[in-house]
């Protein structure tokens, strides 16, 4: 039987004062994914599937984060079929990194700074050089 999934309180918060409850491809795939196991969501259109992969991978973030500063390091690489989609996607992540952040200053925790990038063929050389010196938790490609 599949355990619930649990994220930081921070985590937690934003998500129920942004959705009513979670989709069912969510409730399926977040303790498979914070399990550590291979999971694919096949769900349709608008069910949630990209918040259901990217949660509890920003959740570990978090609780990283929380104990210590993150390192400069990427832990989290999301291919897209899409050049377009990798713009859409990394603005879709934007709205609860912002929201968990305010969160964790809300509930009285460290900040936790989760830096975000898309990397194409057409990303400048100064970004790519940026990019080395200090890597994003999560690169969108």
């Amino acid at each position: 039987m599949t355990q619930p999934a649990v994220f930081h309180p921070a985590v937690e918060s934003w998500f129920r004062k942004t959705f009513p409850s979670p989709t069912e491809a969510q409730v399926r795939a977040w303790p498979a994914i914070q399990a550590g196991r291979h999971v694919l969501v096949a769900a349709p259109t608008g069910s949630g599937k990209t918040l259901a992969a990217f949660l509890a991978a920003i959740d570990a973030l978090v609780r990283r984060g929380v104990e210590a500063a993150l390192p400069d390091e990427t832990c989290v690489v999301y291919v897209s079929p899409l050049k377009a989609l990798s713009n859409d996607i990394r603005r879709n992540l934007e709205a609860p990194l912002a929201g968990i952040r305010a969160e964790l200053a809300a509930l009285g925790y460290p900040d936790v700074e989760i830096r975000t990038l898309v990397r194409t063929g057409d990303t400048p050389q100064s970004e790519r050089a940026s990019m080395r010196r200090r890597p994003p938790h999560i690169v969108v490609t």
